[in-house]
């Protein structure tokens, strides 16, 4: 059995994390930690663990969890991973953070964007980026995953094989994307009241998200180009949050490079995706609705050529919670131990 430790386990991510571990063959939560709730039961917090979880909270003491625990999954704010991470945790323990201290390997560009001082930079160099999808190979042998972002997974997953292929102009990449809830955290925030959001629609972050670097640093990884602070992709990306509860839709334009048909991009997307498990490709003029995603690791992803103005409009649906924070964690989990990475994923999407 892989022992597990969760900092961070009353947030949402870190709950749906304990949700997926629970019903894992393969591992054992053996620390359910939480800066808030030190010696509550973590049932009392989350009632849906009633008579499934008996454990209480526990403080977020990296050193002591890695001496118990084989991987630590550290589902909090960012910062808080880098400035507790070090060599004698790495030596006994993989960390899979879902923060994003590590997911930027130019850490000028991480402290622009999250406006503070990374803690570890010695680290960000062998961080592997864990996009299951594109970076498997690299992942097994990593001390430290990190767990992309979720509006970036479903960005990059929707664009890698046309960036890829050559198959667009990069430079005329524009994402609008939009986010249940959840994905702002669970801490009371003014915006997020019920008030605030129901019957509404808004965009922020406009021009300023900090998910931005994280999809155009990976995309220009994609079309074999370096990604520094004057160099790389340049991208629009416009996140909106609208009222529910989960799931993220990614829509993505670009101009198609001369020659590109629908054709060509389906081959594209069949030839990097049709062998993923979790990615279903539904195919041209069929497009994704995050319903059908809701409560599993899918990543469904449909495009249409627009022959008028000569670009592509791509769109992908991930449940925000599982393929964009803790089902990844536990799909980057099992690749790390060795085991098919389905294990404790195979979860049919809930509907209604």
């Amino acid at each position: 059995m892989i022992k597990v430790g969760i900092i961070g386990s009353t947030g949402y991510a870190g709950a749906e994390l304990v949700r997926l571990l629970l019903q894992h063959p393969q591992a054992e939560i053996v620390w359910y930690g939480s800066k808030s709730y030190v010696d509550q039961n973590y049932a009392d917090i989350y009632r849906n663990m009633f008579e499934l979880v008996d454990e209480k909270c526990m403080n977020d003491d990296m050193e002591e969890l890695a001496r118990r625990a084989d991987v630590i999954f550290t589902a909090t704010p960012q910062g808080l991973c880098a400035s507790m991470v070090g060599e004698g945790i790495l030596e006994q323990a993989k960390v899979i953070d879902l923060s994003a201290d590590f997911r930027l390997k130019d850490v000028k560009v991480y402290e622009k964007w999250y406006h503070r001082t990374h803690e570890a930079p010695q680290y960000i160099p062998e961080a592997v980026y864990g996009l299951c999808e594109i970076n498997r190979s690299q992942i097994p042998s990593a001390r430290i995953v990190a767990n992309p972002g979720c509006y970036t997974t479903a960005s990059i997953l929707a664009l890698y094989p046309l960036v890829a292929d050559c198959l667009i102009d990069p430079d005329t990449i524009i994402i609008d994307a939009k986010s249940g809830t959840s994905g702002a955290g669970r801490g009371t925030k003014l915006g997020n009241l019920y008030c605030e959001v129901n019957e509404s629609i808004k965009p922020y972050g406009v021009a300023t998200h900090r998910h931005t670097p994280e999809i155009e640093e990976q995309l220009s990884y994609a079309a074999g180009m370096d990604y520094k602070p004057a160099e790389g992709i340049r991208l629009n990306f416009t996140p909106h949050l609208v009222p529910m509860n989960r799931g993220i839709l990614a829509t993505c334009y670009a101009t198609l490079k001369s020659g590109v048909d629908a054709s060509r991009i389906q081959d594209a997307y069949e030839q990097y995706y049709q062998e993923e498990y979790f990615i279903r490709l539904l195919g041209k003029d069929c497009f994704p609705e995050t319903r059908w995603v809701e409560g599993s690791n899918f990543v469904d992803i449909g495009f249409t050529v627009d022959e008028r103005t000569g670009r592509v409009i791509a769109a992908s649906a991930i449940d925000n919670l599982v393929k964009g924070a803790a089902g990844q964690a536990v799909q980057n989990m099992n690749l790390l131990f060795g085991l098919d990475e389905k294990t404790g994923l195979q979860l049919v999407p809930v509907f209604p």
